[in-house]
């Protein structure tokens, strides 16, 4: 159960990664770098849920 917990948490901050990528580009003059890392977040967590996944099954 507490990997199913953990993904859901991972899910959660993923969630909230993508939400401040939209509004990072909907500002007349998005930071790049900003951007950067927060792609660089996003791609990481994806990566652990994934490997939380795959060890479930």
């Amino acid at each position: 159960m507490a990997v199913e917990s953990r993904i859901r948490e991972l899910g959660s901050r993923h969630h909230s990664i993508d939400e401040a990528i939209r509004d990072e580009l909907s500002r007349p003059s998005s930071d790049g770098a900003r951007l950067t890392e927060l792609k660089r977040r996003k791609l990481r967590l994806k990566e652990e849920m994934e490997a939380l996944r795959s060890r479930t099954h």
